[in-house]
Parts: structure tokens; C-alpha cells; sequence
């Protein structure tokens, strides 16, 4: 009986959907491999197909699609990519989703709502995904809502890097724009050296989108402050926060965080406002329209890729941030 010869060596396979394939690209050419040719399109209805053009069958298979807009079709696509892989004999799949679709609903907040967030996790489980890959979730407890390790990867050192380049010679002060953000903000301070300053405010549950800013908590007169958040959605919650800052005697107000959603009338508001430089990763894509002349967005490529390369050689991922905050 002749004896067989069997490759032992893992073989990583990165595959992209069709939401930001630059990214993928990016990542792909860090790690030095592209991405798997792949075909995806809509039927008539709506419906998506899937394929992907090479044997998938043993790799460890990282699928890497950021849910932009349109959420739902993006998000559907991600699980079809999961359940090719699956049905297709991949060993491990691992999903890489910059910006975790519907965080933002990670608990009821009154009755008869979904927990958005934990129904996500699910689906891809069910799909058949063994690991999840997210930057800056939205609440640090939805990695516990899926069954499996979730890589939970920080933009942080990338932001305050570039904020120190640029304003570290200023008096700074980190601001918070909610208590829900002041975890966050204790660690941008203790990696730029400066304060800590808080804005209360209150949402009203029955207006989605629409903020009421109370007051801030901190010594900001004559400082410029740094105001951090894990996203800039529709931009009412942020510049109108800049606007009660500047009220409060603030010299400057930079903007920082890590999802550019921009919907809507965001980029009118940020265009208008007197904030000197939004600063955001490309989690997402950031069309051309909504760039404008104080936006600055820095890539997340590398953080990725060198995420990837650690669970792919089985190193430590935690390891990126040691020493970071």
C-alpha cells in the first residue's frame, strides 16, 4: 500500500464582500495574499448568490466585509459568505467585521423591543462561524453574546497617535460626550497625559437620533479638547457637544472616533460646526461626498492584518494592545 503524503501547513484564505472590497484589498496586501476570486450578485427579487472560483476545502478562512450601508443587504451577504465556507469544508471561519452591525441595541430598553446585537451573533453562529473579528464595539458585553472567541480590536493608539502628532503641543483635555463613553475616555487620557471632562446629557426614547445636551462636567475653559466616541452617526450628539464645549470656554475641539457612519445630515453639521479636524478610521467606507476639507480618515488595514496573522499563526491577539492604555 502506497503511503500518502499529507500537507500539514494551514492555509489562510481571506475572502470579501462585495460592501468595501478596498479594505479587504488592503488588508490582503498586507498579509500578502489577496483576496479569493469570488461571484456575488443580486437576483431580480433581491435575492444574493454566492460562489466562491477556488477549493476552499481545510483553510482557515477570514471573511472580511464592513456593514455599511445598506445594513441588511451587506449583513445577509456576510452570512451566505459563512455558510459557502461552511458547506464548502472550510476548517475555520472567522468573520472580520470592522463596524458590528445593530450594536447599538444590546438590551431592552423597554418592552416588547429585540436585543438586536445578541440576534446578530447568533445568526452567524448558526451560519457557521467560529470566531467573530470587530474594532470598537459598542458596548465591550456583546462579545459575550456570541458562542465562540471574539477578537475585540482597538482604534485607539491609530486616533491618539495622530492627535498627538498634530495637537500634542496644545493644553488638552479629553472629553467625554455621555457616561457611557467615560471608560473610554479614562484611557485616552491616560495615554495623551491630560484631563478628564464629562458631558451629561439625556436622550429622549421616543425621538431616535435626537440628543439633549445638559452640561459638562470638568475644567475646560481655554484647553483643546478631545472629544471621543466610538462613532459620529447622524452628528447631532457630537456637535452639538462641541458647540456646549465652546460655550464652556473651550480654545479648540477635535474630533475623534473610530466608525464614520455619516448619515444623513452629518456631514452638513460637521461642515458648519467650528470643530477643527474629525478624525475617523475606515471601519466603513467613506464616500467622496462625504468627505469634506477638517475630515481625516486613517486606515485600519494594518491593525487588521496584524490581527488576522496572530489567530492564523495561534499567537495572542491581546498582545497588539499591551502597553497601549
Amino acid at each position: 500500500m502506497t503511503g500518502l503524503t499529507i500537507e500539514s501547513s494551514k492555509n489562510l484564505m481571506l475572502f470579501s464582500g462585495r460592501a468595501f472590497p478596498e479594505l479587504a484589498a488592503e488588508v490582503g496586501g498586507a498579509l500578502g495574499t489577496m483576496p479569493v476570486p469570488t461571484s456575488a450578485y443580486e437576483f431580480a427579487n433581491g435575492e444574493i448568490f454566492v460562489r466562491f472560483e477556488e477549493s476552499v476545502r481545510g483553510s482557515d478562512a477570514f471573511v472580511v466585509q464592513s456593514i455599511t450601508t445598506p445594513v441588511n443587504t451587506w449583513l445577509m451577504e456576510t452570512l451566505l459568505m459563512v455558510d459557502a465556507l461552511k458547506r464548502a469544508s472550510a476548517k475555520r471561519i472567522t468573520v472580520v467585521m470592522p463596524f458590528y452591525p445593530y450594536a447599538r441595541q444590546d438590551k431592552k430598553h423597554r418592552g416588547r423591543e429585540p436585543i438586536s446585537a445578541r440576534l446578530v451573533a447568533d445568526m452567524f453562529k448558526t451560519a457557521g462561524a467560529d470566531r467573530l473579528m470587530t474594532v470598537d464595539l459598542h458596548t465591550a458585553q456583546i462579545q459575550g453574546f456570541f458562542d465562540g472567541p471574539v477578537d475585540h480590536l482597538f482604534a485607539l493608539p491609530l486616533l491618539a497617535d495622530h492627535v498627538e502628532a498634530n495637537w500634542g503641543d496644545r493644553d488638552l483635555v479629553v472629553v467625554s460626550p455621555d457616561a457611557g463613553r467615560v471608560r473610554v475616555a479614562e484611557r485616552w487620557t491616560d495615554r495623551l497625559g491630560a484631563g478628564l471632562a464629562i458631558i451629561h446629557k439625556r436622550r429622549d426614547p421616543n425621538v431616535p437620533n435626537e440628543v439633549k445636551v445638559g452640561e459638562v462636567v470638568g475644567q475646560v475653559k481655554g484647553k483643546t479638547c478631545i472629544l471621543v466616541d466610538d462613532m459620529i452617526d447622524t452628528g447631532g450628539t457630537i456637535t452639538k457637544a462641541a458647540e456646549l464645549l465652546f460655550d464652556n470656554g473651550a480654545a479648540d475641539v477635535i474630533v475623534t472616533a473610530t466608525h464614520g457612519v455619516l448619515s444623513g445630515p452629518a456631514v452638513d453639521r460637521l461642515k458648519n460646526s467650528r470643530i477643527s479636524e474629525v478624525v475617523v478610521t475606515n471601519t466603513l467606507p467613506i464616500l467622496d461626498e462625504s468627505r469634506f476639507d477638517r475630515l481625516t480618515v486613517l486606515s485600519i488595514a494594518p491593525l487588521i492584518a496584524r490581527a488576522i496573522s496572530e489567530v492564523f499563526e495561534d499567537g495572542s491577539v491581546t498582545s497588539l494592545f499591551d502597553g497601549a492604555a
